[in-house]
C-alpha cells in the first residue's frame, strides 16, 4: 500500500445494495491501519473480514454512519473478529443496536439486534485520526435521526453514509426521517465541500460533490 497512501474499498451487499466500506492507510508499522464502516449482513461482512486479514490490516474502528439494520447487521462478527476495534456511532441512534423496531428489521420482518454496544459517540465537528489523515464528522441526519457522514480533506473524499447519493438522496418516508433536514443538511455539509471530492454512498455508486451540485434533482442549485 506504500504507492496508495490511502485506500478505499467498497463491498456491496447484494440483496439490500448496502455499501461497507474499509479504509487502510500504511503507517511506519509494519501493518496497515484501517477502519471498518457500515459493516451488513453476510456474505457481505465476511467479504470485509477476508480482505482485511488478506491484507493484514490492523482495525482500530467499526464506525456506524447510523443504525439502520443494513448498516449494522455484520457488527457481531466485524467486532468479534477484532474485539480491540472501538465501535463509534451517533449516540441518539445506539439504541438502535438492540431495538429491532427502531433499527426497522422488525417493521420489514426480520427482528434482528445486535450484541456488540458502541463505545463512542460519533458527535458533529469530531475529527478522527487514521494514520496521518483526519476525517471530521458531519451531521447528514435526516434519513435516520442522526445519520453522519465522514470528510477526508486531504483525501478529497466523503463518506456519505445514506444522505447523498448519486443522483439521488436517502429515503424520508421511516419513521424518523425528515426530508427538509436532509436536504438542509446536504446542502450546509456537503454541496459547501469541493466539487471533485468524491462521495462515496451507502448505497450505489460513487459520485462527486460537483455533479450533484449541477445534476441531482433533490439539492442541486437548479
Amino acid at each position: 500500500m506504500s504507492d496508495r497512501p490511502l485506500e478505499i474499498k467498497a463491498f456491496a451487499d447484494l440483496d439490500y445494495q448496502e455499501n461497507a466500506y474499509v479504509i487502510a492507510t500504511q503507517t511506519d508499522a509494519s501493518n496497515p491501519v484501517g477502519w471498518i464502516i457500515d459493516p451488513g449482513f453476510p456474505p457481505q461482512v465476511q467479504q470485509v473480514l477476508e480482505y482485511v486479514s488478506g491484507r493484514g490490516i490492523t482495525i482500530e474502528k467499526i464506525l456506524l454512519t447510523h443504525g439502520h439494520i443494513d448498516h449494522i447487521a455484520g457488527l457481531d462478527p466485524a467486532h468479534q473478529a477484532h474485539p480491540e476495534a472501538k465501535v463509534w456511532m451517533p449516540a441518539a441512534e445506539q439504541c438502535m443496536l438492540e431495538d429491532a423496531q427502531a433499527n426497522l428489521s422488525a417493521p420489514f420482518g426480520m427482528g434482528i439486534t445486535v450484541e456488540t454496544r458502541a463505545d463512542a459517540d460519533l458527535s458533529p465537528g469530531l475529527e478522527l485520526s487514521l494514520g496521518r489523515f483526519t476525517w471530521r464528522v458531519f451531521d447528514t441526519s435526516g434519513h435516520s435521526p442522526a445519520g453522519r457522514s465522514l470528510y477526508c480533506q486531504e483525501a478529497g473524499v466523503v463518506i456519505a453514509g445514506d444522505a447523498l447519493f448519486a443522483g439521488s438522496i436517502g429515503r424520508t418516508d421511516l419513521p424518523g426521517s425528515s426530508q427538509e433536514q436532509l436536504i438542509s443538511h446536504i446542502r450546509e455539509n456537503l454541496l459547501v465541500l469541493p466539487d471533485d471530492t468524491i462521495v462515496h454512498s451507502g448505497h450505489g455508486p460513487s459520485t462527486t460533490i460537483g455533479i450533484e451540485r449541477k445534476s441531482n434533482p433533490f439539492v442541486s442549485d437548479g
